[in-house]
């Protein structure tokens, strides 16, 4: 048989940051991260629409970059833990930080969120990746699984 029978793709990673690791923000806190979440956010659709966020953290906790994972409507949007895993694999970070809104102004968590916290988490523990807190955002208030002993 001949090699060429095969046609399959080569696959490459690469990163490339734009920053030096010291000028990322750092996180010390739920609301040094809710405040990094909220100057990223669109705030014309905070109360709208259900956006799930991820913050990428290098082993100091540094920033690395905010990634939007989905959107929704004003019930609910899907946070796949495929596409979570795999942006934060591929940029090397060693821990991340979930977030999502809530539209309807309420902060806290519904059994759903708590069910996908603990799943993430599960998974992230396979992968040595960290997920440090959970964060829902509201325009004017936040709830930290963290800081509520939930993680």
């Amino acid at each position: 048989m001949e090699n060429s029978l095969y046609q399959l793709a080569e696959i490459q990673i690469s990163y490339k940051p734009k920053f030096k690791a010291t000028e990322r923000p750092q996180i010390d806190s739920s609301n040094s991260a809710y405040d990094i979440l909220m100057s990223n956010w669109d705030l014309n659709k905070i109360e709208l629409i259900e956006e799930f966020k991820i913050l990428l953290l290098n082993r100091r906790n540094r920033v690395l970059g905010i990634v939007n994972i989905s959107q929704g409507g004003m019930a609910g949007t899907i946070a796949d833990p495929k596409v979570i895993f795999a942006v934060a694999l591929k940029a090397c970070a060693s821990g991340i930080i979930l977030s999502h809104s809530h539209p309807s102004g309420e902060s806290s968590p519904s059994e759903e969120d708590i069910k996908l916290t603990r799943k993430l988490s599960e998974v992230g523990k396979l992968l040595d990746l960290k997920v440090f807190d959970h964060i829902i955002v509201c325009p004017d208030r936040y709830f930290s699984f963290l800081d509520e002993g939930m993680m």
